[in-house]
């Protein structure tokens, strides 16, 4: 029997379903979750989980759950924010905010959690456990600054917790198979932005402007060496420019250019050599084309994700117990960014990628970010049941 015919067999099933299809049909980008923080309290009130109100808190939900017993804390983290996507998909619970997407699971992952607290509730295993389960919602990831907005506003505290654990839908892999890690998992990340004044003038006389054109184009190509020429080969990284704009018709040459882009890496040395490099390179543009560059570095700088080893421990024994332990995967790590990451550089915790691929066997995969993106829900049983088993095993 497949995991998919028993999950669509359990208790929960119709109610995941409906639930996960309602945040579907309702996404909303980053700081703006005003219905999906209003849908997630009525269920918490509804189940009867004690709200924490955090001072200062727009959009986002923290609950806590009190076990019989006094014991440990564990938190469940679960994040609720969509993409600026227009959906593709023309299933019955396509997304009705035109623009607006859940193209990366964040809906399962909100669901999952909130099946999680009623499957407590209801199974009675809460009346078994010894200690707290604190469930955190936060605004934001996909901006990578949803955990930080959070902790700034107290959420390790009142109260903390010794261990914090989240789920990720995994595209890539069947329903069936999850995925762990063993340390670091995800890159630290930090964006930039570069602008570069020049001076316009008509294009049939350059001579008398200066080309900001020219000199971006220059910047782009010079730093695709930094990677290359000046950062081991050994190590693991990226640069990248997303944005390049300049300009307003084909015989203007105008008198600035705009450009963002994003550094990735797994070590902090290597971060900084980027950075310095890149200085330096803006440096060279300003004395070689004569224009004024400024380089400006954000400031939401995003650690590495560290996976704690008891936390994966736990997370694996749990997932051995649902699913097998020959679908469970170690993975190695990768260069996006996740800000589950700020959690834990304050608490150990562990994220787990869990199966959800639809038509894999027709070689049909559909990555996460697409406007084709969905999930087979038959993952979403299995992330309740995992993360069910952990709670019940860390608060024996």
């Amino acid at each position: 029997m497949s995991h998919s015919i028993k999950s669509k067999e359990h208790y929960l099933y119709k109610w995941l379903k409906e639930t996960r299809r309602y945040f579907h049909m309702y996404p909303e980008t980053a700081h703006k979750e005003f219905n999906t923080t209003k849908k997630i309290r009525e269920i918490f009130l509804s189940l009867g989980v004690e709200i924490l109100e955090l001072d200062g808190l727009k959009t986002g939900v923290v609950g806590l759950l009190r076990g019989q017993k006094k014991g440990k804390t564990i938190a469940l983290r679960a994040d609720i924010d969509a993409l600026p996507i227009l959906e593709a998909n023309k299933t019955s619970y396509r997304s009705k905010n035109k623009g607006v997407m859940h193209a990366c699971g964040h809906d399962a992952h909100t669901t999952i959690m909130l099946g999680t607290a009623k499957n407590l509730i209801e199974s009675g295993a809460l009346n078994k456990i010894k200690g707290n389960i604190k469930f955190i919602f936060q605004p934001a990831e996909e901006k990578l600054s949803g955990a930080n907005h959070l902790i700034d506003l107290g959420v390790l505290k009142n109260p903390s917790f010794d261990m914090i654990l989240a789920c990720h839908m995994s595209p890539v892999l069947p329903t069936g198979k999850a995925a762990l890690y063993k340390g670091i998992s995800h890159a630290i990340s930090i964006n930039f932005q570069l602008t570069i004044k020049g001076r316009g003038c008509h294009g049939a006389g350059p001579q008398k402007g200066v080309d900001p054109i020219n000199a971006g184009a220059w910047f782009v190509t010079a730093i695709q060496s930094i990677m290359s020429r000046n950062v081991s080969p050994l190590e693991s990284g990226a640069l990248t420019i997303g944005e390049f704009h300049a300009g307003t018709a084909p015989n203007i040459i105008p008198d600035k250019v705009m450009m963002t882009g994003t550094i990735r890496a797994f070590k902090g040395e290597v971060i900084e050599l980027i950075l310095k490099r890149l200085s330096e390179i803006t440096e060279g543009i300003e004395k070689t084309f004569h224009v004024k560059v400024n380089l400006n570095i954000k400031e939401n700088r995003v650690p590495a994700l560290f996976n704690d080893k008891s936390a994966t421990e736990l997370l694996f024994n749990s997932a051995v117990k649902i699913l097998d332990e020959q679908n469970i995967i170690f993975s190695e790590p990768d260069l996006g960014a996740e800000d589950f990451a700020f959690f834990t550089q304050a608490v150990p915790g562990a994220m787990t990628h869990i199966g959800c691929g639809k038509n894999l066997e027709k070689n049909q995969e559909i990555p996460s970010h697409s406007p084709n993106y969905d999930i087979d829900e038959a993952v979403l049983p299995i992330g309740v049941e995992i993360f069910t088993d952990a709670v019940k095993t860390y608060l024996s």
